[in-house]
């Protein structure tokens, strides 16, 4: 049993990626909920990664997952370009969805995804870990308690080194790019700001380089952006980094406050804070930002608490990745066909 002697919810696994043991199987463990199934590709994967992480059994395909009765919420973590398709047939078999970002590979898919969570009536969010945690919502509080003043500038940024090149992140056939990838959580962080800026920004303009053996698919990309109330924000990205970057830094008309990893705060969880009395810095605490998700999900799921994140806001989000690709010179990634 989960929490307070709770029904666990009942999660299938599609694929054995990497990052599932980071952001699902450990924090399910910490908040106990069941991992019933897992399924992938190469059989031998999914029955490595279900030793390893305590997965209950195999099954023997993603859609045999999605079909299961035992199966509640389906976690999506495949490549970029199998997560439309994927949360198409999930949510066409009436589970609730789990996605990893972006929901989709193009605005027009993301509608569907909409479309389809609508028609079963269960929860779809987009994984958007990073805003769950004490350290984002403290950059809101500075905002909101008016401390840091009124809200003049942004600068996200999202680099890490390059992945190998034969990594599903540099193929255009698999919706890939550093915009994709990592963009997406500037992006994202800056839409967020819009109840302390007058609304949602829209895009000024975005530049962007190409991968070098990778035909339409941006190693680099920076978007610049406009709020309504006359605030400016830049997100940037890159996927070929001399190291890691993961920071974002808000600037008022009284101060400014800046994450040192806003993405992953669980390896960093400082803000540092700059206003005319003085500077100093807070540690908002290295829980893991996927468990603060997992619960949150969960209590949409069993009691129909609020979400910040839904099939409405990912559409938001990805009309603005098809808008920064083409104004750097990129076409919106292609929709994967399965």
């Amino acid at each position: 049993m989960s929490e307070k002697g709770r029904e666990p919810l009942r999660i299938g696994v599609l694929g054995a990626a990497r990052i599932t043991g980071r952001s699902l199987t450990d924090p399910a463990r910490a908040t106990g909920h069941r991992l019933v199934a897992v399924a992938a590709r190469d059989r031998a994967r999914a029955e490595a990664f279900a030793a390893e992480h305590g997965v209950e059994r195999v099954a023997g395909s993603y859609a045999e997952l999605v079909a299961d009765p035992e199966v509640d919420v389906v976690y999506n973590p495949l490549a970029n370009g199998l997560h439309g398709p994927w949360n198409l047939a999930a949510l066409a078999a009436g589970k609730h969805v789990l996605s990893e970002k972006p929901s989709a590979s193009n605005a027009r898919e993301a509608a569907e995804v909409r479309e389809a969570a609508g028609k079963a009536g269960t929860v779809f969010m987009e994984a958007f870990h990073y805003l769950f945690h004490p350290v984002t919502r403290r950059l809101h509080e500075l905002l909101d308690s008016g401390e840091l003043g009124e809200l003049r500038h942004v600068e996200a940024m999202v680099a890490i080194a390059a992945p190998p090149d034969a990594d599903p992140r540099w193929s255009l056939r698999l919706a890939g790019g550093a915009l994709m990838d990592l963009g997406c959580y500037g992006l994202h962080a800056l839409r967020m700001l819009a109840p302390w800026a007058g609304g949602a920004p829209r895009l000024a303009g975005a530049r962007g380089g190409e991968r070098a053996g990778a035909p339409g698919v941006d190693e680099w990309l920076d978007a610049d952006l406009e709020f309504p109330g006359g605030a400016t924000g830049s997100a940037r990205c890159h996927m070929a980094y001399d190291g890691l970057d993961m920071s974002i830094q808000i600037t008022g008309s009284r101060g400014e406050a800046t994450a040192l990893n806003f993405v992953l705060p669980q390896m960093d969880d400082r803000i540092v804070v700059r206003t005319p009395e003085g500077e100093r810095t807070e540690r908002l605490g290295t829980r893991s930002s996927y468990t603060y998700q997992l619960e949150a999900f969960a209590a949409r799921v069993r009691d129909g608490a609020p979400l910040p994140l839904d099939a409405d806001d990912a559409v938001t989000t990805m009309a603005l990745i098809d808008d920064c690709y083409r104004a750097a010179g990129f076409e919106p990634r292609p929709r994967t066909r399965i």
